[in-house]
């Protein structure tokens, strides 16, 4: 009963057409063996791409949208082979795509470090003039009544009247130890040779004479003839200009390339086309957190008084190899300086002319020189890299391709040296960049929804209206 219901069931044609399907697919398996699939999962999806605007890459035949030629289709093995960040084109593409390549290279490279400035006073050569005498004094007589005059040293600036002074110049003539009674005189201003005019003639000076510390210029004048002082009032301000400072500005990121007796060229509004020379002898160590610049000293001899505080300069210096740390130029090498006063060098031990310490070696103070003797940095051309805030991408050419093949690449990059950029990372020597076409590059992998600078996870860029679907 039931093997007679069971042959009227596959007597029908489409039970039969099942079978028939299912036995020449357990066929198929046995002899293409368990690791094998349908010819059709194999084979990449086939492409067409513009052959003008090769970025344009379609999943099936049209019109270019951009140039509106045909599509053409690209070859299975070249769509298979296209990796996650990896471009492949034909030699017509990159022709069209204008690529441009150089070869990673190692070299050292000189940069030209542009600041602007101005001129101000040597802070050690300026001094203020101060009464010293206690209690109530009156200006009897002003010998330098106006700003701006040149003074020389020992040079008389004005008397003052001091109840004060009178007394302690009747203790030195009335008393038995005349060396206490000198050392006040000395406290009260009065020199030497005044002290010993006093004993010898056996009558006390009306008046006390205040003379020039050092030569120099009169920029402040803070007394007036009658006036009435106390201890410590500030009477002048001199400064000695035959040495001025050159303040700069020097951004963050030039930072590197600065280094301690490098020197300096610049110019001035007043003598257009003619250089003047200093030395860097200070780099301040506090970054101005509103200008993010760091204010950078020079020394510089004024000939002649021809440069003057307060002029505007234009700065430049050129140096080669980044460092960091405390470097200084070769030529500092050897050298001894003051730690109080790095701008006080000389070529060998001796006494510091501003503050009398002992100088020591540049060496000694933890300074290194900016050897360039060693193995010079990767370097590639400015306009290989695509930079973004936070990375950078080059598109490297992939060597034995049959064709153009560019592979994008994350690297790590040091400071820019002019038409350069130094590689710390993500490059060997030897290797070939894109240095233009590296843009068409980049987008036709956007398009593609791969990996690119502006998409580095290689989301899919948004296309026309939210909700509308292409």
């Amino acid at each position: 009963m039931q093997s007679s219901k069971l042959k009227s069931w596959f007597s029908k044609p489409k039970v039969g057409f099942v079978i028939a399907v299912i036995l020449a697919f357990v066929a198929g398996y046995i002899i293409r063996g368990p690791g094998s699939s349908d010819s059709s999962q194999r084979a990449a999806p086939q492409k067409w791409y513009c052959s003008m605007d090769p970025e344009i890459i379609r999943d099936k035949p049209g019109k270019c949208p951009k140039c509106g030629m045909d599509l053409i289709p690209m070859p299975l093995d070249l769509a298979a082979s296209i990796g996650p960040r990896v471009l492949v084109v034909s030699e017509e593409a990159a022709k069209l795509m204008e690529i441009e390549t150089t070869t990673v290279e190692r070299k050292f490279v000189t940069t030209e470090i542009r600041m602007v400035g101005k001129i101000d006073y040597d802070e050690t050569r300026v001094k203020n003039i101060t009464a010293w005498v206690p209690g109530r004094s009156r200006i009897e007589r002003l010998f330098i009544d106006f700003t701006g005059i040149t003074v020389k040293k020992g040079e008389h600036m004005v008397d003052l009247y001091s109840p004060e002074l009178i007394s302690a110049q009747a203790e030195l003539l009335l008393s038995s130890t005349k060396l206490l009674a000198r050392e006040k005189l000395r406290l009260l201003g009065l020199t030497a040779e005044q002290i010993e005019q006093i004993e010898k003639t056996g009558k006390p000076v009306d008046y006390l004479t205040i003379y020039a510390p050092i030569g120099g210029v009169v920029i402040h004048k803070n007394a007036t003839e009658g006036m009435y002082i106390t201890e410590g009032t500030k009477l002048y301000t001199i400064a000695d200009l035959s040495r001025l400072w050159v303040k700069l500005d020097a951004y963050e990121s030039d930072l590197p390339w600065l280094q301690y007796g490098q020197e300096v060229e610049f110019a001035t509004e007043a003598y257009p086309g003619e250089v003047f020379k200093g030395r860097i002898t200070f780099i301040d160590p506090i970054l101005n957190d509103k200008t993010r610049t760091v204010k950078v000293r020079v020394n510089v001899d004024n000939i002649n008084d021809r440069l003057k505080p307060d002029m505007f300069v234009r700065a430049v210096v050129r140096s080669q190899g980044a460092h960091s740390g405390k470097v200084m130029a070769p030529e500092m090498a050897g050298k001894w300086i003051c730690p109080m006063h790095p701008s006080i060098v000389k070529d060998g031990a001796a006494a510091c002319d501003i503050c009398g310490m002992d100088l020591q070696t540049t060496e000694s103070l933890g300074y290194v020189v900016a050897d360039t003797s060693g193995e010079p940095p990767l370097v590639i051309p400015a306009s290989a890299p695509l930079i973004t805030g936070k990375r950078a991408v080059v598109y490297v050419q992939l060597p034995d391709m049959d064709k153009p093949t560019f592979e994008g690449r994350e690297v790590v990059l040091g400071p820019r040296a002019g038409d350069y950029y130094i590689v710390k990372s993500g490059l060997a020597e030897g290797e070939i960049v894109v240095t233009n076409g590296n843009f068409k590059i980049d987008s036709a992998l956007q398009i593609q929804a791969k990996p690119s600078m502006m998409n580095p996870e290689g989301e899919k860029a948004p296309t026309g209206h939210p909700g509308h679907s292409h």
